[in-house]
């Protein structure tokens, strides 16, 4: 199968730029993956497609604000994002200018309240930096930070909460899980007292969810590595929620990758955690989902490849054209599919 099995053309005018004013407002296309029928709703009519018994999956992690500006000691500007914390203050980053942040080169931000310097370049591309400050690191970004906002999105986000989840709690994505910027604590309290049940599980997103396939064979693609987890009450909740005949249901393709990257053989859970590169294309048999929230993913991406593993490609590049003709806002601050 090639990845150009999986492009669609989307008119640069539906790449949502802001968030709306209200996150549940969006809309939202709900596809039956056994006949292909669908409907278009909005966000807040969810919980009409639920169950007694069902469970939704959340991925509780929260956004780093990992996009430092600074300058050299020269003055030049220079910008580091932030991908994986190495220990010891020393971390792995993207630099721009990548030329100019060379091993031994000095770094200022804040005025001086974060140093840093390159210690070593990575064969990738990347630099190991070493930070030097005073206090507590992540004090110190949520200080001086800014959210690392896909590259597609070209405006400055005014709320940083606004690409954090509602239930966000544990520090360590790159990126959000943006399927969930969707809820609103009223409307997960209102899917609680239909007796959904609500559970918790981690995720660290990496950068690499935006790196585009390149490969002409979808098979010869390597998914980048990330951290994910299930704690001993969400693994007990969801083998309830399989004994009593519910739905598990996955808030976004990270709680999704989780799941099946973490099921055991026979189909339960245990309290675990693995750096997974589970790569979920058409042919894969999934073991742990039974219905999926999620957002509208790039063209040849490997988010719409597990869509389309999920319901089918022809049925989800039937359902983008459909929301592309009525205009439903695409990407991380656009609108939701929910497909069953």
């Amino acid at each position: 199968m090639k990845t150009s099995d999986f492009y669609y053309d989307l008119p640069q005018e539906l790449i949502a730029q802001t968030p709306l004013e209200r996150r549940d407002a969006s809309r939202l296309l709900c596809l039956d993956r056994e006949t292909g029928a669908r409907e278009h709703r909005y966000f807040t009519d969810l919980p009409e497609y639920l169950h007694p018994g069902d469970t939704l999956v959340v991925n509780n992690s929260r956004v780093l604000p990992a996009r430092l500006l600074g300058e050299r000691p020269t003055g030049g500007a220079v910008e580091v994002l932030l991908l994986r914390d190495r220990g010891e203050g020393v971390w792995e980053c993207l630099t721009r200018p990548g030329r100019k942040t060379r091993p031994g080169q000095e770094l200022i931000f804040g005025g001086g309240e974060l140093t840093a310097t390159v210690a070593a370049a990575l064969d990738d591309g990347n630099k190991l930096v070493q930070f030097h400050y005073d206090g507590i690191f992540l004090e110190v970004l949520e200080r001086l930070g800014k959210m690392p906002l896909p590259p597609y999105i070209r405006e400055e986000l005014g709320d940083q909460e606004r690409y954090q989840t509602v239930y966000s709690k544990i520090v360590g994505s790159a990126a959000a899980p943006t399927a969930g910027l969707h809820f609103t604590n009223e409307l997960l309290e209102q899917i609680r007292a239909i007796g959904v049940d609500i559970v918790e599980i981690t995720l660290h997103v990496g950068l690499g969810t935006f790196r585009p396939v390149k490969a002409e064979e979808i098979t010869e693609h390597h998914m980048h590595a990330e951290l994910c987890m299930i704690d001993a009450s969400a693994a007990r909740r969801l083998n309830e929620t399989r004994a009593r005949g519910g739905r598990i249901i996955c808030v976004g393709t990270t709680s999704c990758r989780t799941l099946e990257s973490l099921v055991q053989p026979d189909g339960s859970f245990c309290e675990s955690s693995a750096w997974t590169d589970i790569f979920i294309y058409p042919g894969y048999q999934f073991r742990a989902m039974d219905a999926l929230i999620t957002n509208f993913h790039l063209p040849e991406s490997t988010l719409v490849m597990l869509v389309s593993a999920f319901a089918g490609r022809e049925k989800v590049l039937d359902a983008y054209r459909d929301a592309i003709e009525k205009r439903y806002r695409f990407f991380s601050f656009g609108d939701a599919m929910f497909i069953y």
